[in-house]
């Protein structure tokens, strides 16, 4: 301990030398950055930091004998989760050689940590978090940890166990009750490869000690100097002991760009490590980042309001013409007692308010002056979603001033359903209508005892063939390029119906052409805030029948119900036109709930699943003024933890980005990405093409006015 005395002295005298203010950096970078477990902290230590919530990060780094890659989301600004995937050199996938070959064993754990008291200028940042939470328990580990900025230096100290409990002494939470005392390992036998939530383990056994600073180094560019007293009971991580030189562990970080940063660091006294980190934060719009594709101004608007002053149809045609030039599709219009109702369909705008916006600055510069008011309708096929109402004369001035909380205050926001009778002019139609699009896309498997990563490139053609106004068909077709998964050898060893383990059979036999989805649906809204589904064909990549959806969603309200079943038969491997024996019935009752404040989504679904088995799955997720969400899911059901197989029970986690978050232009497309942990038989959701709950996402007020502060961009 005197070795790590006089280090800790040292820099703290160095720190009190280096005193410069912030503003006094050439690259004022003083953002957090990452220990070697993927999350936030100092070297193999955590701390308190957090950054703003709707961040998305990725860190990786190489502490042999252990590569990790880290995947983090931070929902709130007070709560980080993470998933980390973790390849442990000194030990292989499987005791058994013949089972995993020379293939090394990998780990994946989720991680979380929040905030418990906010920093001040004289208290410390605290926060409490839980490492590998209901994984194998190899880095399962808990810590309560401070951390305070004086100047340009942050200093972090805490209390850890599990595999933090090196420095040791007594749980202090022993003294509430002696369970703590002793540490209540999981026997990865009984838990069936991990994956269950043990909470009887948390905060037991010895607690250690750990700390540390990160000296922001003034006129450098953003580089910092990382000092740290090492908890980690490298006896007890992973799978093999490491032996242990030094506890004190020291390491530089370096930001190359505001997002990007590389570390390089020496512990255990023995190891040099290094790694990298990049982070993007899509919670809230970029303003300094001025979009290319501003609206643009009707040429010539004096000379067009004096030729539809002369008649309603010449004002309907006018409109018609000039929003389809900004990729608005006019299907309904009335002129009645000085107000335009128009009834209109767009799919480039992810902010609805911002294409409402756009829509009503067309019609104000077409208009003639004797429309007074203006009611803009949204239509999804022949459903309606929503009418906002305005005047016209409140919509300009508040354009002038750039006033959006006023011009919502003096807009009408209604729900609406579609009725053709209100409506003098419907301009034809042409039916059948095609619509498609060909991209690139990769398929990836990963982890497993054949290896980490594999991988097919395939070409995705997806598409949409409108029948009539009342039925349509999804068409998605796809052919490999090149892969790998014709490596992959791993055989499914479930018990249960494979209504998903059989992954490898479709991955190795659909590396050509596949149809993976071909799904005719009819939508109705046969009642103000109820709508219908019917789906038949194939809808996924293993199954495909038919079946229905009801929704009853108000408009005004924060909930939702509603209904779906299904009858559905397993597809062929070769995911042809061709069907295996297995059918099933699958459906649930659904309960949506929408915190407004926050954005937060809770969704909850109780019913049968494709394997037979009954249960519920829970949903919890987050959507940002950025049309960004991220979420979380666990599924239980009535089969057993043996019957289920490794992990458990059913759980992921997801996010979805939309690329024009990315681009100067805007665009509905987005970026999904999802993972479980383990794929199983049990609590297996059918997967079907325009669920209600996307098709309906307008018909709720709290999606056309969340992002309403950004119309003006």
């Amino acid at each position: 301990m005197t070795r790590v005395r006089q280090a800790v002295s040292f820099l703290l005298l160095l720190s009190a030398n280096l005193s410069a203010q912030i503003s006094d950096y050439v690259y004022p970078n003083i953002s957090p950055s990452y220990s070697n477990y993927g999350t936030l902290g100092l070297i193999q230590a955590p701390n308190a930091r957090f950054f703003d919530e709707g961040t998305l990060a990725f860190s990786w780094s190489h502490n042999d004998p252990y590569i990790r890659g880290s995947i983090l989301a931070y929902p709130f600004d007070w709560m980080e989760a993470s998933f980390q995937y973790t390849d442990i050199n000194n030990a292989l996938y499987s005791t058994v050689r013949e089972f995993s070959g020379s293939q090394s064993l990998k780990d994946k754990g989720f991680d979380i940590k929040l905030r418990l008291l906010e920093e001040s200028q004289l208290l410390p940042q605290l926060a409490v978090g839980i490492r590998d939470f209901g994984g194998t328990s190899l880095f399962a580990s808990e810590f309560i940890v401070a951390s305070k900025r004086i100047k340009n230096v942050d200093l972090t100290l805490g209390m850890g166990w599990g595999v933090l409990s090196n420095n040791s002494i007594e749980n202090p939470f022993g003294n509430l009750n002696e369970k703590f005392y002793e540490r209540q390992e999981r026997d990865l036998e009984e838990t069936v490869g991990g994956g269950a939530v043990n909470f009887n383990t948390f905060f037991t056994g010895r607690a250690g000690i750990f700390g540390g600073i990160e000296l922001f180094i003034p006129k450098s560019n953003g580089l910092r100097l990382k000092v740290e007293l090492d908890a980690t009971n490298y006896e007890r991580e992973g799978r093999k002991p490491l032996i242990q030189d030094s506890r004190v562990n020291i390491g530089l970080v370096k930001p190359i760009s505001k997002n990007f940063f590389v570390k390089l660091a020496y512990v255990k006294g023995d190891t040099v490590n290094f790694g990298f980190s990049y982070k993007i934060h899509a919670g809230r719009q970029n303003n300094a980042r001025k979009k290319l594709d501003p609206y643009v101004s009707v040429q010539n608007a004096e000379v067009v309001r004096e030729v539809t002053a002369r008649s309603d149809l010449f004002a309907y045609r006018a409109a018609l013409v000039n929003l389809n030039k900004r990729s608005v599709a006019l299907k309904y219009g009335n002129i009645s007692d000085g107000e335009l109702h128009i009834g209109y369909q767009q799919n480039k705008y992810t902010n609805y308010s911002l294409g409402a916006v756009r829509i009503l600055r067309t019609l104000d510069e077409v208009s003639p002056e004797s429309i007074q008011r203006f009611k803009i309708t949204k239509i999804n096929g022949q459903m309606g979603m929503n009418s906002i109402s305005v005047s016209r004369q409140n919509f300009k001035n508040h354009l002038l001033r750039e006033t959006p909380e006023l011009l919502l205050k003096d807009s009408v926001i209604e729900g609406y359903k579609l009725n053709k009778d209100e409506f003098a002019y419907q301009p034809e139609s042409k039916y059948p209508a095609f619509h498609y699009s060909i991209d690139p896309e990769l398929q990836s498997q990963i982890g497993g005892p054949d290896g980490f990563f594999f991988a097919t490139a395939r070409i995705v053609l997806d598409s949409e063939l409108m029948i009539n106004p009342q039925l349509s068909l999804q068409g998605r077709l796809s052919y490999g390029l090149i892969g790998n998964f014709d490596e992959i050898k791993l055989a499914s060893n479930s018990i249960i119906p494979h209504v998903r383990t059989d992954i490898v059979d479709y991955l190795q036999q659909g590396e050509n052409f596949t149809i993976d989805r071909l799904q005719f649906n009819s939508f109705s809204n046969p009642y103000r805030n109820f709508y219908t589904k019917f789906s038949a064909g194939i809808f996924e990549t293993m199954f495909g029948g038919y079946g229905g959806e009801f929704l009853y969603r108000p408009f005004k309200k924060n909930y939702a119900i509603g209904l779906e079943s299904w009858r559905v038969r397993q597809r062929d491997f070769k995911q042809n036109l061709d069907f295996r024996d297995y059918e099933t019935s699958t459906g649930h009752i659904n309960f949506y709930y929408r915190e407004p404040k926050s954005g937060v989504l809770l969704t909850l679904k109780g019913g049968r699943y494709l394997a037979g088995d009954s249960g519920y799955t829970l949903d919890v997720s987050r959507k940002f003024e950025t049309g960004m969400s991220v979420g979380a899911f666990f599924t239980r059901t009535d089969i057993s933890k043996e019957e289920f197989g490794e992990g458990a029970f059913d759980k992921g986690v997801y996010f979805r980005i939309p690329l024009d978050f990315f681009n100067t232009s805007y665009g509905k497309r987005s970026f999904s990405w999802g993972l479980r942990p383990v794929t199983r038989d049990g609590g297996a959701l059918l997967v079907h093409g325009l669920p209600l709950w996307g098709v309906t996402d307008q018909a709720n007020r709290w999606s056309v006015t969340h992002a309403w502060k950004n119309i003006y961009e």
